[in-house]
């Protein structure tokens, strides 16, 4: 895992479980706007794709996806699947494309360009998992959420470090320890 990037203020929330992780991914899914670079780092079960998963269905489909059932709308959930093998899985949400990137598999950094990646930077949201195979082709405007393992089996750590535009939502993104504490 790459090391934090200690010039800019980072935020250190522990999460005790998966369920956790996927409420950090909804309440960053609140904050996205088209053109918009999340790179999650992490080991291998860290939780980069459940985190992708909760992110992805806590926003909602271009096409209407609720379903009412009893008087209650509730959103069916799509199957997420992780994007080892294909590299990039794109998902119709509101209010842009949701780009999944797993670049794990990637050889070179200018491959992405084959996958499309620059119109995902100019018009979607980039979920980028392995963001380090960029190299310098990961945009300076971006959150990065390290996810690390914590002291149980299934707790987890998540740095976020906000960088270029995304600096302007730090009071959103520090307004995220209490939300998710309590």
């Amino acid at each position: 895992m790459r090391p934090l990037d200690t010039t800019t203020s980072a935020i250190t929330l522990p999460l005790a479980g998966e369920a956790a992780t996927a409420s950090l991914a909804r309440a960053l899914s609140r904050l996205v706007a088209p053109g918009d670079v999340i790179a999650l780092f992490g080991d291998l079960g860290a939780g980069k794709t459940s985190f992708a998963r909760a992110f992805i269905n806590a926003l909602p489909r271009e096409n209407a996806d609720a379903v009412e059932s009893e008087g209650t709308v509730e959103r069916q959930e799509e199957e997420v699947p992780s994007p080892t093998f294909t590299l990039v899985q794109l998902y119709e949400r509101v209010p842009a494309t949701i780009w999944h990137f797993d670049l794990y598999r990637l050889e070179q950094a200018e491959e992405v360009y084959e996958l499309g990646i620059e119109e995902a930077f100019a018009d979607g949201i980039s979920l980028i998992e392995w963001p380090d195979r960029l190299g310098g082709l990961l945009p300076a405007d971006r959150l990065e959420v390290h996810l690390g393992f914590g002291s149980s089996p299934d707790a987890r750590t998540a740095d976020l470090a906000a960088l270029g535009s995304w600096t302007k939502r730090r009071e959103s993104l520090a307004a995220l320890q209490g939300d998710l504490a309590g």
